[in-house]
């Protein structure tokens, strides 16, 4: 099999790039490990990025997104029985986030990608990448039941933090960078009204609570936990009981509660693969970094890394111009690093210290009250939060 462009991954960020090159008139074909059902029903990130709805509706891909998504103007800061709101439109401009599934982004992809776009193979299990330094680099897979060869110009390396991409770099052509956090997130998905109308992130002594949502009628909220922490161990009632001590207010609110159809542990860790290219593989999404989901930077990051890396190919197709593509890693990395920044700046200043340090308590204290206070640090989180520009 041939092809311009080889792309190992169905998840967002290879369903993205496959439609974006399928616009610009460039062959690709997307192998992905898992069956369409599973990748469509996998549950990740729901926070869209101004920046990534932009792109979404660029591609012919945000009808579901701009009739069902919910926007929102900003989020609430809770600590010390306090509430805070924060008007990014107002500190940003007019930027505002979107509220809106990966699941739903997925299938909206793959109905695109299945209608008219380039082939897409489920349970298509990469199984190596070979010469990536040549130009016609290849990937094994195995594909009903036999192994096969996909020859490329390019290879697209978005198959996740788990895949076989990063592990194609040699020995010495790349460089980690990695933190992993004393806590987990315990996620739950829950089967009523959101008792809010935008995020709210709180803080306190009990450790950090998060509420959202996937629809009008459905609520993700989380909790922070133990590492190690099973779900199991958190009955249902335990799992609102403390929701609602750790959102408690001087005020009066009532967090609705409901069926919970769906329970998780996430760890929390932040991870940086340099450089993202290594010859003809190039690698976008959690393939090269990861990052906790306080921030909510996570599918924003890949899709920010599709944008740029489908400008840059299609730039080598019609011009033969690699000035873009050359560019790609060290674009990307400003971004990522400046996204791993803030996620880590605002998992450290929400989330209870394991040790119970009084000191880092009351910085964290010391830093929402500049946040609440100052409307230049406001703006700063927002500018963040509503997603930094590309430096292109």
């Amino acid at each position: 099999m041939r092809t311009t462009v080889g792309i190992i991954g169905g998840g967002p960020a290879g369903l993205l790039l496959a439609r974006l090159l399928h616009l610009a008139g460039i062959d690709c074909v997307v192998l992905e490990s898992r069956t369409r059902e599973y990748v469509e029903h996998r549950q990740r990130a729901g926070m869209l990025e101004q920046g990534t709805v932009d792109t979404l509706r660029a591609a012919g891909a945000a009808g579901r997104l701009d009739a069902e998504g919910l926007v929102h103007q900003g989020i609430e800061l809770r600590f010390a029985g306090e509430r805070h709101h924060l008007d990014f439109p107002v500190l940003t401009g007019g930027r505002t986030v979107t509220i809106y599934a990966q699941t739903e982004i997925v299938k909206d992809l793959v109905a695109l990608q299945l209608a008219e776009g380039p082939p897409l193979l489920f349970e298509a299990r990469a199984l190596a990448v070979e010469k990536p330094e040549s130009d016609a680099p290849v990937v094994r897979f195995l594909h009903e039941g036999r192994e096969q060869t996909l020859t490329c110009d390019w290879i697209a390396g978005c198959d996740g933090f788990h895949g076989i991409s990063r592990g194609a770099f040699p020995a010495g052509a790349s460089r980690t960078y990695a933190h992993d956090y004393p806590y987990s997130w315990l996620g739950i998905l829950a089967d009523v009204a959101p008792s809010c109308e935008e995020l709210i992130y709180a803080r306190g002594e009990r450790g950090f609570a998060l509420h959202s949502m996937r629809s009008p009628a459905v609520s993700r909220l989380y909790l922070q936990v133990p590492n190690g922490t099973d779900p199991e161990d958190w009955p249902d009632e335990r799992i609102w009981d403390e929701l609602a001590a750790r959102f408690a207010i001087d005020a009066e609110w009532t967090l609705a509660r409901g069926p919970i159809t769906a329970k998780s542990v996430t760890p929390m860790r932040s991870h940086v693969h340099e450089p993202m290219r290594h010859g003809r593989l190039l690698l976008a999404g959690d393939a090269a970094h990861i990052v906790p989901p306080t921030g909510a930077k996570g599918l924003n990051l890949a899709v920010s890394d599709i944008s740029l890396l489908a400008r840059a190919l299609t730039d080598v197709h019609r011009t033969g111009s690699t000035q873009l593509i050359n560019k790609y890693s060290e674009l990307c990395l400003s971004r990522v690093w400046q996204a791993t920044r803030f996620s880590y700046e605002m998992t450290r200043m929400l989330h209870a210290q394991p040790n119970g340090d009084a000191f880092e308590s009351r910085m964290q204290l010391a830093r929402l009250r500049r946040i609440t206070a100052s409307r230049h640090a406001a703006a700063e989180l927002a500018a963040n939060y509503t997603g930094l520009p590309l430096a292109v």
